[in-house]
């Protein structure tokens, strides 16, 4: 956009964006901050074309239009919800605890070979199952299982403080209550 086409842009804003917000609020069910996007998606959209239009503000209240009945189109509409007061983030405001470990699982998983890291990952942060990490990385899924054994193994050996960060063994694994069975004669 050259100089001459610039400063015609920035007079139309000037000019009309009042007017044209107040459009764009209507358009977007009052809302005002839904209306300030709507508005500023259709002024983007001119200013990439503002030398071939003919009637700008024809032209932006079209694109308007258009991009409102797109949004009621989508399958789930994106909403944000605006409250007054941000949620509760949990009971313990302490979260250094939480940082710290992040920090040290990172650590310890750029120490892992790059295969190690990748069954990991795809395993535990994808949560895939064994046969379709088997599948992306070409290979059966009892090697997936064993290369999940190492790497867990050389994780634990490289970074022995998770095991402390981390919540107990105990509560990680599901309680197993083996009561002796009755031997009947």
């Amino acid at each position: 956009m050259d100089a001459e086409a610039q400063e015609s842009f920035r007079e139309f804003v000037a000019n009309r964006s009042s007017a044209l917000l107040k459009t764009a609020v209507l358009l977007s069910g009052g809302d005002r901050h839904a209306g300030e996007d709507l508005l500023q998606n259709a002024l983007i959209k001119a200013a990439g074309r503002w030398h071939r239009i003919d009637e700008p503000e024809a032209y932006v209240r079209q694109v308007l239009y258009r991009q409102q009945v797109s949004r009621w189109r989508l399958k789930w509409p994106r909403r944000e919800l605006s409250v007054a007061e941000p949620p509760e983030t949990g009971t313990d405001p302490d979260t250094s605890g939480a940082a710290e470990l992040r920090l040290v699982m990172r650590g310890a998983l750029a120490r892992l070979t790059a295969r190690q890291r990748t069954v990991l990952v795809l395993r535990y942060f994808e949560d895939l199952p064994e046969g379709e990490v088997a599948g992306i990385l070409g290979c059966s899924v009892g090697t997936v299982r064993s290369a999940t054994h190492r790497s867990l193994a050389r994780l634990r050996a490289l970074a022995p403080e998770l095991a402390v960060l981390g919540p107990a063994a105990d509560e990680q694994r599901p309680s197993r209550d083996y009561s002796p069975v009755e031997v009947r004669q």
